[in-house]
């Protein structure tokens, strides 16, 4: 029958029929999937921004002031001996006529000592007969004073500054200073040139929480610096061609021998140097206009730096001025405070002690410093 016919071809029909609907399933799957666009890329992350310094506003900023000042002192009673036991309480300290506060009375065995000890061995006084009783006696000196923290160096003064013994200690100071020879013939002083040296010395190789001692052994004559010598050599030449009356000259000598004292007073004050000085001329240094004129230099500079310029009468009185300068030392009060002025610059500040507990002492003390310029060191502080 033809029944049976059709079936028999209808099954490969069908099959061959969901085939080809399968084929056109796929193929319009992956045609669709194809015409899809790429998926975006991976986000790429941000680097986390670097935060911006905070502004000034954002701190308190303080400012301190490492301006400390040391102020050694000495006080005295009426015979001259050292006083002792005074406290903080006793003493005011002004700094250009206002009050400081004293944080400190330093103790002076605790604050290393450094020296300068300047021997002159021009003809002017080597040849006064006991030029090695003078270097024995300072010697002495540097050995009873000095401990081991302290040292002490050696200059000669003669036509130009000359360094004997950088700073080391009392004994290796001591030996070299007694091998110094004594001048055979005239030898021109520098007297002024070998201070500044001295004081230029201490302030490149000494700490500047040491104290300072500039200790001269010289009539302080001089003839021989670079200030009075050039000058002097002008106004000779200037003399001799009649451009300047011989009057007229003196009085320009004196006027720039003043101005070297001053020099020199400064060079000690930058320093924070105390100037003690040692005529070794005796009571003859008021016979003639330029002894008296050089120990009167001496004296400026010594009571400018709050020390003490001598004039021993004989040999014995020798040691008793060295043993006099050695007490003061060892017993000084050294006065500590913060300065509360902010004045610019590095100019001149005058100071004053005094001790309005004991009106009947004396007192002897620098009477100025020359501040150090430093910059501020800022504490910052977050608001």
């Amino acid at each position: 029958m033809n029944y049976g016919i059709r079936g028999k071809h209808f099954g490969p029909a069908l099959l061959f029929a969901v085939l080809a609907l399968f084929c056109f399933v796929c193929s319009t799957a992956a045609q669709t999937i194809r015409d899809f666009p790429p998926p975006p890329p991976a986000p790429t992350p941000k680097p986390t921004p670097t935060p911006a310094p905070p502004k000034d506003e954002d701190f308190d900023v303080i400012r301190v002031n490492s301006n400390l000042v040391m102020v050694p002192v000495s006080v005295v009673d009426a015979n001259g001996q050292p006083t002792h036991g005074l406290q903080v309480n006793d003493f005011r300290i002004e700094e250009e006529g206002k009050a400081q506060q004293i944080v400190e009375i330093g103790n002076p065995d605790q604050v290393p000592l450094d020296i300068a000890i300047l021997f002159d061995v021009s003809s002017s006084v080597s040849q006064k007969g006991f030029f090695a009783f003078q270097q024995q006696a300072a010697a002495s000196f540097l050995k009873q004073v000095l401990k081991p923290i302290d040292r002490a160096a050696v200059l000669t003064i003669t036509d130009q500054p000359t360094l004997v013994s950088p700073l080391a200690s009392a004994e290796t100071a001591a030996a070299r200073l007694v091998t110094i020879p004594a001048a055979s013939s005239p030898v021109p002083t520098a007297f002024y040139d070998t201070v500044i040296a001295a004081a230029k010395y201490l302030v490149d190789k000494s700490s500047e929480r040491h104290r300072r001692v500039i200790l001269v052994i010289s009539d302080g004559d001089d003839n021989y610096s670079n200030l009075v010598k050039d000058l002097t050599v002008a106004e000779a030449r200037a003399s001799q061609k009649g451009e300047v009356t011989p009057a007229l000259a003196h009085q320009n000598l004196l006027e720039r021998r003043r101005r070297a004292v001053i020099q020199v007073q400064r060079a000690v004050q930058q320093a924070d140097a105390t100037f003690y000085s040692i005529n070794p001329g005796g009571p003859s240094v008021h016979l003639n206009q330029i002894s008296t004129r050089a120990q009167a230099g001496m004296e400026s500079i010594a009571e400018s730096t709050g020390g003490t310029a001598f004039v021993p009468d004989s040999d014995k009185d020798l040691e008793r001025v060295f043993g006099e300068i050695a007490a003061e030392l060892r017993g000084q009060y050294l006065l500590q405070y913060y300065s509360n002025l902010q004045l610019p610059g590095a100019q001149f500040r005058r100071i004053a002690v005094a001790l309005p507990t004991h009106p009947e002492l004396r007192i002897r003390a620098r009477q100025g410093y020359y501040p150090k310029v430093i910059k501020d060191e800022g504490v910052r502080l977050k608001k």
